[in-house]
């Protein structure tokens, strides 16, 4: 894994706080009415945030460009992010507030999510054109958030290109459900494309995974899908492969394909099997959801080697 490059991994930050409420058996209801909950955390959220990360415990030097608020959410981040072990240094200060998500955890795990982007979106090319140089690698997500780069990743990545950094995209849900936005454009400059399930079948206008693989494994040369308790799925040179999930008590599913992504990165880049990849990533995503929030259960190189002895 040694390397000259200054860091393994970047990333365009979407640096948010996560508002965690865990609803129990209580539904909100509007009519002003109050109901009590079972608990809340303030957590570090932003994919590429939880992402980086689960990269840096793994030991992958990363970064990444974004935006903070002059405000406590954005130095509560700026810590979160160092204490993860993640390099800050081209985070910058916007005058917009730092962005907020809300998310709504009901018994059994599923959520809503309500976002307020805010600094979020503010992320120039030209941040991650200089940090291009510096890398092996750069990790795209939360694309349909992140509008302001859409249009500049077609020529981003023709750089990263030229220069040999490969390049993985999970572009998370999409909250306007078009499902494009140039997202056809960009992919076959993609080596490694991770969505979870719901987002393969709406990107590739399929009805079932193993349909929607192949479809996806035409444009971009590996594909890992997380599939919940389910474990994942990878697709490569014309093989499925299917990982596990562990068997593990779930406290909160936020952040846990992130982690995912993040263990499968790691394995990619220690050059791994598409198979030892996919083990790694099915691990860090599992062992994740044990604790609140996205980052505190995401494990350190030594232990996710554990699983692999």
């Amino acid at each position: 894994m040694a390397s000259d490059k200054m860091f393994d991994v970047i990333t365009a930050f979407d640096i948010c706080v996560d508002f965690l409420m865990d609803l129990g058996d209580t539904i909100p209801e509007f009519g002003q009415k109050e109901k009590l909950v079972s608990g809340y955390n303030l957590e570090m959220g932003g994919s590429a945030c939880i992402f980086a990360c689960q990269c840096a415990k793994l030991g992958l030097k990363t970064t990444g460009a974004g935006s903070v608020g002059k405000d406590s959410m954005g130095d509560f981040m700026l810590d979160c992010l160092k204490q993860g072990g993640v390099d800050t240094s081209h985070i910058r200060e916007s005058e917009d507030r730092t962005g907020l998500t809300l998310c709504l955890t009901k018994k059994g795990g599923d959520r809503s999510i309500l976002t307020y982007m805010g600094a979020m979106d503010t992320v120039n090319k030209l941040w991650i054109e200089e940090l291009l140089l510096k890398t092996r690698h750069i990790h795209i997500c939360s694309y349909y958030l992140l509008k302001g780069l859409q249009s500049e990743y077609p020529a981003l990545l023709r750089k990263a290109k030229e220069l040999g950094v490969t390049v993985s995209l999970d572009t998370n849900w999409d909250p306007e459900e078009g499902w494009d936005g140039g997202i056809r454009d960009i992919l076959p400059y993609v080596d490694i494309f991770l969505p979870n399930e719901n987002e393969l079948m709406h990107i590739t206008g399929q009805d079932n995974i193993q349909d929607a693989l192949k479809y996806a494994g035409e444009r971009v040369p590996t594909i890992a899908v997380k599939c919940g308790d389910k474990g994942a799925y990878a697709y490569c040179k014309g093989t499925i492969y299917q990982g596990e999930a562990l068997k593990v008590d779930v406290v909160d599913t936020v952040g846990a394909g992130d982690s995912f992504n993040g263990g499968f990165i790691y394995g990619f880049l220690s050059g791994l099997s598409v198979e030892e990849c996919l083990k790694a990533g099915t691990v860090c995503g599992s062992l994740s959801i044990c604790y609140p929030g996205g980052t505190q259960g995401q494990p350190k190189l030594s232990e996710l080697q554990k699983h692999f002895s």
